[in-house]
């Protein structure tokens, strides 16, 4: 990568930029587990940003690793994300999008109401019924889901049907939501080594190649 820099967000969460911030930025937000433990850099995510860096130079990616990654504390992970936002409109961004992988969806339409905001790419998104999707009117919502995502004994994961009935209920809002389902596709795109390096499951290429089409159309 031709930049990469890390910085303490204001929540006390870290940011870490790839890419040099322009007016455009990326705003990417994690997964997280039932148990009250310390924010980690997600995999899945990880992935995406280092290979679609050097596709969209033009465009900052801001990756957010919470205070506290679990659902159970999920105020403190959305005021972590609204104090991304906060960085990258510092950092001169006057044109937003937000990626939220898994429960990182749902932190990112509770922040979507920011008036910078264009879309949001929820990834195997929880959008759980009582999620207020009014945030996302006049933005776009994209949704990509695998076809094989369900939580197992110790993995977290997000049934698709969680997913289509959150499209359900955005398109009742006359919300410009569209959603993609991979078939085959589980609920990483990505999982990381004991080495640290990071191992791309097999239908990761589609995920990149349906990120990499919405970013298209909010950077034109």
């Amino acid at each position: 990568m031709s930049f990469e820099l890390e910085l303490e967000l204001a929540s006390g969460a870290e940011g870490r930029w790839t890419n040099v911030p322009t007016r455009r930025a990326l705003v990417c937000v994690n997964g997280g587990t039932a148990a009250d433990v310390p924010g980690t850099w997600s995999s899945s995510v990880e992935w995406l940003v280092r290979r679609l860096a050097p596709r969209f130079p033009e465009l900052g990616f801001l990756e957010v690793r919470y205070r506290t990654k679990s659902w159970r504390r999920l105020e403190l992970c959305i005021e972590d994300a609204r104090s991304a936002l906060d960085a990258a409109r510092a950092a001169g961004a006057v044109e937003l999008a937000l990626l939220g992988y898994s429960m990182g969806g749902a932190v990112a339409v509770h922040v979507a109401a920011e008036p910078a905001v264009r879309t949001v790419i929820a990834l195997a998104p929880w959008l759980y019924p009582q999620l207020d999707l009014g945030t996302l009117r006049d933005r776009r919502l994209a949704i990509v889901h695998g076809s094989m995502d369900r939580g197992l004994p110790g993995i977290p994961g997000v049934k698709p049907a969680l997913s289509l009935a959150g499209y359900t209920r955005a398109r009742a809002l006359r919300i410009d939501a569209v959603r993609t389902v991979i078939p085959l596709a589980s609920h990483a795109i990505a999982l990381r080594r004991r080495s640290g390096g990071l191992l791309a499951l097999p239908r990761a290429a589609r995920w990149e190649e349906l990120v990499a089409e919405e970013l298209e159309r909010f950077c034109a």
